[in-house]
Formats: structure tokens, C-alpha cells, sequence
């Protein structure tokens, strides 16, 4: 079955011959199902949720380091943590798209595929605002997912650092910085490689995770993971209300306290939005007016103004309260080691980048730029402009790939996969055995043919002197 189309996941910084490692099947699943097995994780993130169906071939199990996205379905709505009032209502554009994942999925192996649900900082703010609600959102799910076909493995509320390590997890796993293959067809560590920083933009929270150069003292910081049977310290921080959506609820929150016009959106741009809308998250708690009304309008104006967006938007950053812990320090008093390598930026990044038609590795300046140019312009622009923007399906780099890998246990074991099938010195002590031997049995072969061509001489010479 040879591939024809490859696998190049939309990720900054990834660059072209790296994803031609990577590949798609393009044979038809029903045709060839019982070569594959699936897997189907549910990204309940704070501004939506996404499905994804993922294979590897069923036959390798656990000896594979090939596993693709072959199906994405985006539900409809906003984020699950949205429905904290009404948590029955979630179960209709849920089923909206597990519909089309039964039609992905031979019906056959729908009770064999394990399926999970994993939320992230919106039901995390949702949590903490209300744990009621958000368990009876959790439940809702549970109760929807009881009459699926399919194996539900749970629905659970992660951690801002796993959520940090999955995305690190997935980034690494698609690049092959994990495994190679040998002449002897066994998984091993390749030569040299090097792991990839992440750097995940959600709605509701921002994840950095990298392995940094020396171990960390501030064991809080840093999570021990085992892949292949080696060992990486990965140091991962998430970023609560850093993410987009929260970010710029924090954001306008300051612009009315200082009555300015938004210089971050386009000129001639408008907008209205309630104060439950800006104010109701635990986010921009703390910035409530004395006067909120949770029903109140508030006007939004752009000017298109970048350096002063970019003057307010650090206001959202403390950098001061790294003063006085040195280096290690990114913001807000948060610890980090020295960035160590090459990063890969993904989710609201990717989009970002998108929306300037920035793609793949480039520069800093040139994203700069690009920005500058377009927060200058006016709205019919940027309308406009958005118009002719391709919005082709794409397949994420996402958290919820190395999610599914680790809750899979498809990640196979070290005994299992960081061996070659005898001892090297073994291997080569058989191997000069084998050679000498085949040397002996060359040189006894010549000698053979040498003596048959004598022992055929003297026969002839002593025919041709009896016949005289």
C-alpha cells in the first residue's frame, strides 16, 4: 500500500523535510480496517471542542511509531465550560460530530476504540468558580457517552502541566525525535537527536515546556517522563488567563478602567458586549467596576493604533517582579530555566501566523512586520482581506495526541523496543565467526576445483599415451 499523499502538520517553525517522515495511508479503511486500530480524544478547550480520530496499525501495537490524525471534527458552540448553567445542552453538538466519527470508524471496531475527553483551562476556571457546575458538565458527558458505542475511557479536568507535556509529547513524536528505525527494523534512540520546545496557545491559558540545558532544583517546575526508556526532566509552566480569549477580556477590562478606545482593533471597528461577558471570569474578577451590572452594555471603538496596543498589551505582563530572582525569571515572578534549542508554536499560534499568511519557519522580524501592517489598517481592509483567506482543513498539532498516547499506553515499554536482537559484542563476535567460516569455505571450494581440473589432466594424458 504506498502512500501517496504526506502527512505535514501546520506547526511554525516545522520544517519540510522533517514531516516527509510521516505519512497517510491512502487506502480505504473499510476496505483495509482490520489493519488499523483507532483512538478518539475529545479537546474540551475554553472557546471550543474539538474531535480527533486517530490510527496505527493494529498488527503493531506496540512496536509502531507511526500513529496519524485521520479525522477532526470542530463542535459547534463554545467551550464545554460554557454551559455551566444549562449542562444538558452540550450533548446535542457533541453527537453533531461523534455521528460523523462513527462513519470514520469501521462499526465493527466502534466498542474497541477507546475514546476520552480531556478539559483544559476553561472548565480549570469553571472549577475553581464553581465546582457544582463543572461536574455536573463533567456528568452530562459521562451520561451522553454511556449510550455511544464506543469505549469511554472518562472525562477529566487536566492539569495546567500535563496539558504542557501531552503538547510536548505530540510535537516531538511527529518530528521523530523520539525513535528510529534500524537495519533490523527495531525501534531505537536516534543519534544525536535533539528534543523541540513547545509552546501551545490556548484560549484560556498559554503552555511553554522544554527540556532545559542542567537539571532544575524547583522540582514544582518540572515533570519526570519516560518514552522509550530514556528519561527527559521537562520543565512546563501554564499560563493561566495568558491564554487568547482571556487575555483580551484582561485587556479591555484596562481600557475601560482608563476610558481609551481599543488601539488593538482595526480602525473603524465596533463592537458591544455585555459586562457579564468581560467581567463574569475569574480572570477579570478582580477588575469588576463598584457599578458592575451583569446586563450593561459597554462599547468598544478601534483606532488601529500598534504602538499603543503594544504599550498596553505588556501592561498585562509583570515583568518587575522578576527584578530580584535573576535570569531564571520569565514574568510574574515565574521561575524558568535558560530556554535551551528550536521551538514549535502550534494552536493559536498556528492561526495567528495563518491569518498573516505566515507559514512555516520564519524570522521574527518578518511576524513583527507583519503584525504592525495589519493592526494599521482599517476594518473594510481587514474584512477584505479575510474574504480570500484559504481555510482548508488542516491537521493540529495538539495536546491530545501525546494525551491518547500515554492514557493508550502506546508508548511501548523499554525491554520491548531499545534492543537489538542479540548483544553487540555477541553480534559481532558471530559475525567474524561467520566470515571466517565463509572465507575457509571459499578457499576449500578453489582448492576442490584446482585438484578436479589436475586430477582431469593427468586422465587426458594418460588416454592420449595409451592410445599412442
Amino acid at each position: 500500500h504506498t502512500p501517496k499523499n504526506r502527512y505535514i502538520s501546520p506547526i511554525l517553525f516545522l520544517k519540510k523535510q522533517k514531516a516527509d517522515k510521516f505519512w497517510i495511508l491512502t487506502c480505504n479503511p473499510f476496505s483495509f480496517s482490520f489493519f488499523f486500530q483507532y483512538g478518539i480524544v475529545l479537546d474540551a478547550g475554553s472557546s471550543r471542542t474539538t474531535v480527533y480520530v486517530y490510527q496505527w496499525p493494529a498488527e503493531k501495537e506496540n512496536d509502531t511509531g507511526v500513529v496519524s490524525q485521520t479525522f477532526k471534527c470542530s463542535v459547534k458552540g463554545l467551550g464545554i465550560s460554557s454551559y455551566g448553567n444549562n449542562p444538558q445542552e452540550i450533548v446535542k453538538p457533541i453527537d453533531d460530530c461523534m455521528n460523523k466519527v462513527k462513519e470514520k470508524i469501521p462499526s465493527h471496531l466502534h466498542k474497541n476504540t477507546p475514546t476520552y475527553l480531556g478539559a483544559t483551562a476553561g472548565m480549570r476556571l469553571l472549577r475553581l468558580q464553581n465546582e457544582t457546575a463543572a461536574n455536573e458538565v463533567l456528568g452530562s458527558i459521562q451520561n451522553y457517552f454511556r449510550s455511544q458505542p464506543f469505549e469511554f475511557r472518562g472525562a477529566q479536568i487536566i492539569t495546567g502541566q500535563e496539558e504542557g507535556v501531552y503538547g510536548w509529547i505530540t510535537a516531538n513524536y511527529l518530528m521523530g525525535n523520539f525513535l528510529e528505525k534500524t537495519l533490523w527494523r527495531r525501534w531505537v534512540h536516534p543519534h544525536g537527536a535533539e528534543t523541540m520546545g513547545a509552546l501551545d496557545l490556548g484560549g484560556a491559558s498559554t503552555q511553554l515546556s522544554f527540556v532545559p540545558e542542567e537539571c532544575m532544583q524547583n522540582s514544582n517546575s518540572t515533570l519526570q517522563v519516560q518514552l522509550y526508556g530514556y528519561e527527559y526532566s521537562v520543565y512546563t509552566h501554564s499560563f493561566q488567563c495568558y491564554g487568547r480569549d482571556e487575555a483580551e477580556k484582561r485587556l479591555l477590562a484596562s481600557l475601560v478602567q482608563t476610558k481609551v478606545d481599543n488601539p488593538c482593533y482595526p480602525q473603524n471597528y465596533e463592537t458591544v458586549l455585555t459586562m457579564k461577558s468581560l467581567y463574569g471570569s475569574l480572570c477579570t474578577e478582580s477588575l469588576r467596576p463598584t457599578n458592575y451590572n451583569p446586563g450593561q452594555l459597554i462599547n468598544f471603538k478601534g483606532t488601529g493604533d500598534p504602538a499603543l496596543c503594544r504599550e498596553k498589551v505588556s501592561l498585562l505582563f509583570n515583568f518587575t517582579a522578576c527584578n530580584d530572582k535573576g535570569e531564571d525569571c520569565s514574568f510574574n515572578g515565574v521561575y524558568q530555566p535558560k530556554l535551551k534549542g528550536k521551538f514549535v508554536a502550534f494552536s493559536g499560534f498556528y492561526y495567528t501566523a495563518n491569518a498573516l499568511n505566515l507559514t512555516g519557519c520564519f524570522p521574527l522580524a518578518d511576524f513583527n512586520s507583519s503584525m504592525w501592517f495589519f493592526c494599521s489598517q482599517n476594518w473594510n481592509q481587514v474584512s477584505m482581506n479575510f474574504l480570500h483567506l484559504e481555510r482548508g482543513k488542516i491537521k493540529d498539532i495538539a495536546w491530545s495526541l501525546g494525551y491518547m498516547l500515554n492514557l493508550t499506553n502506546m508508548i511501548p515499554a523499554e525491554s520491548h523496543l531499545i534492543q537489538l536482537p542479540v548483544n553487540p559484542f555477541l553480534f559481532a563476535g558471530l559475525l567474524f565467526f561467520f566470515t571466517a567460516v565463509a572465507l575457509l569455505c571459499l578457499i576449500f571450494v578453489v582448492y576442490l576445483c584446482v585438484v578436479s581440473c589436475m586430477r582431469k589432466n593427468i586422465n587426458h594424458m594418460d588416454h592420449v599415451l595409451a592410445t599412442e
